[in-house]
């Protein structure tokens, strides 16, 4: 068995750790860090992980379980790392990638916090528990604490979504309905734990649930070592960190953990670099970025939140303000805001672009992402990892707003064979739906370049789409189909963008086409000379959105 300290963070004082400590015996604070014997476990760890199932628990002697008997898992951890390859072509960031956590037993990367903090109580004897949550941390303790056999009380606002309520009260959890926000909730629920002296989770003050957190870092360092190699020559475990690590934040602890994961590879020797870390908040509750912001020492709190992103709306951050500052000062770390509208269209974006449907804490991250690409913080060879928190489910309508789907009236009759004339009508209908469709061409010999352009008109409007891979055959088929649009590349085999212009001009059957210009290529004073009057828009790879793209569209067409 690992031995494993308990140390203060305030004072430094040490001692075996037995059980969990509430405050210090020498200073009375309440924060405590899991100190190992991280020499001795440089050496034994890479012929256990060789053995071990990629999961949470493979990093079994960095978790201050003692003993295995306890251990609440349900193949928690273990998610992939999914390269974003057509959001990273979209932004010229081809290093960009998500850590799946959606994959969770629940949903969530609270499914970690869960395992661990659950298998604690389970270990010191706690039978009834008492949380306050705006959602997937109630969900996740319910089914371990189900698990367990552990007694849980969830207190959450009222304005977290029923459906998520709905859910904790499946797993036998007492759920209280606070009428009022997050912060209110979390001082009923201390008040209701202190009067009937049951065990309250501390959230991030509990060294255990921030020691959960660290295992993203465990795994990220390990997939993009098998990715690109080790950073360290001749290690014993190939691990390599990001450049960033990406997260939105309520009160702070998933960057405070996934840090301290960080900080134990570098003292093992198994990285050298540490990731500058972003943390996102919404402007409509962000006391935690808008306090970094000022420089101040202690939180501005929020007292009314104005956000419909509920699972972000912790106004009150407390003592996780002073965790997060220390990490984010270390890591020269950015914060950033985003509006609710941003983060829902971030959402829109992953899951049109890449097939990933995500939370909407995710969602603010992603806008933050975007924010950042667009002031140039994020570099083009910067490799980032940003923490896809949870599944979007169940889809809610304010997200999809109320014109998300058509419908098309089919007869019921039970009456003879269907006549031709009713038939047509149905046909009839189904074409309407397309009545404003307008035809694109896309010529560009990178197949990655044209399934972008196409997924990104797919996902925002209805167009019949043509490709081809070279100027001549796009000629012929431009020729052929009369589209309403081209979008073409400018350095093609056969014929380039130049000459193909050029033609499409001479032709009178063409020359009023509109052409929008996608190139990668930085053009020449001469060049762009070259183009005016004959495209109607010029893009340059790897730095559009597609916002972008559809404006220069929708202007060349209405």
């Amino acid at each position: 068995m690992v031995k494993i300290e308990l140390e203060c963070s305030a004072c430094g004082y040490r001692e075996p750790y037995t059980h969990p400590l509430v405050t210090c015996r020498q200073c009375g604070k309440q924060w405590f860090e899991a100190r190992y014997p991280y020499a001795e476990l440089n050496g034994s760890l890479p012929a256990l992980l060789r053995e071990r199932p990629f999961n949470m628990w493979r990093y079994r002697e960095l978790l201050p379980l003692r003993n295995d008997v306890n251990l609440i898992s349900m193949g928690e951890g273990g998610t992939p790392l999914v390269r974003m390859d057509n959001l990273a072509l979209m932004l010229g960031r081809p290093k960009l990638f998500i850590k799946d956590e959606r994959q969770g037993p629940t949903g969530s990367f609270k499914d970690r916090q869960a395992s661990l903090a659950v298998s604690v109580m389970k270990e010191n004897g706690i039978n009834e528990v008492v949380v306050a949550s705006t959602g997937n941390v109630a969900i996740s303790y319910s089914a371990y604490c189900a698990r367990a056999g552990i007694k849980l009380w969830a207190f959450m606002s009222s304005m977290v979504a029923p459906e998520k309520m709905r859910e904790v009260a499946l797993y036998g959890t007492e759920v209280v309905k606070v009428t009022g926000t997050y912060d209110q909730a979390k001082e009923v629920s201390i008040t209701f734990a202190e009067h009937k002296r049951l065990h309250l989770d501390q959230g991030i003050r509990s060294f255990a649930t921030r020691e959960s957190m660290k295992t993203l870092a465990f795994e990220m360092c390990e997939q993009l070592g098998t990715l690109y190699g080790p950073e360290v020559p001749d290690s014993p475990i190939a691990m390599r960190a990001p450049d960033w690590y990406f997260q939105a934040i309520s009160g702070g602890l998933g960057p405070v953990g996934v840090w301290k994961g960080f900080e134990e590879l570098r003292t093992m020797g198994l990285i050298r670099k540490m990731p500058r870390l972003a943390c996102i908040q919404v402007e409509g509750c962000a006391p935690i970025v808008n306090s970094l912001r000022a420089g101040l020492e202690t939180p501005q709190d929020v007292l009314m939140p104005q956000t419909n992103i509920i699972v972000l709306a912790t106004g009150k951050p407390g003592v996780a303000y002073t965790a997060l500052r220390r990490v984010m000062l270390a890591s020269n770390g950015v914060a950033e805001t985003v509006t609710d509208e941003e983060s829902y269209r971030a959402m829109h974006a992953l899951a049109k672009m890449d097939g990933i449907s995500v939370e909407p804490a995710t969602g603010a991250t992603f806008a933050g992402l975007f924010k950042l690409i667009s002031a140039q913080v994020i570099g083009p060879d910067d490799m980032v990892v940003i923490n896809c928190s949870g599944h979007t489910l169940p889809v809610s309508e304010d997200l999809l707003g109320k014109t998300w789907a058509r419908s098309v009236a089919v007869s019921q009759t039970t009456e003879a064979p269907v006549p031709i004339p009713q038939q047509e009508g149905l046909l009839a209908a189904l074409e309407r739906l397309d009545e404003r469709v307008k035809s694109v061409a896309i010529i560009d010999d990178d197949p990655n370049a044209v399934r972008l352009l196409k997924r990104i008109l797919q996902a925002r409007g209805h167009y019949i789409l043509y490709e081809a891979y070279n100027g001549r055959e796009g000629l012929e088929m431009v020729r052929r189909e009369r589209p309403d649009m081209v979008l073409m590349d400018l350095m093609m085999p056969d014929l380039d963008g130049f000459g193909m212009l050029q033609a499409m001009k001479a032709d009178d059957a063409l020359k009023d086409i509109p052409v929008i210009v996608v190139s990668a290529k930085e053009l020449t004073p001469n060049e762009r000379k070259r183009l005016a009057g004959q495209a109607q828009g010029l893009l340059q790879k790897g730095s559009f959105t597609d916002q972008d793209l559809l404006g220069d569209i929708h202007a060349a067409i209405d």
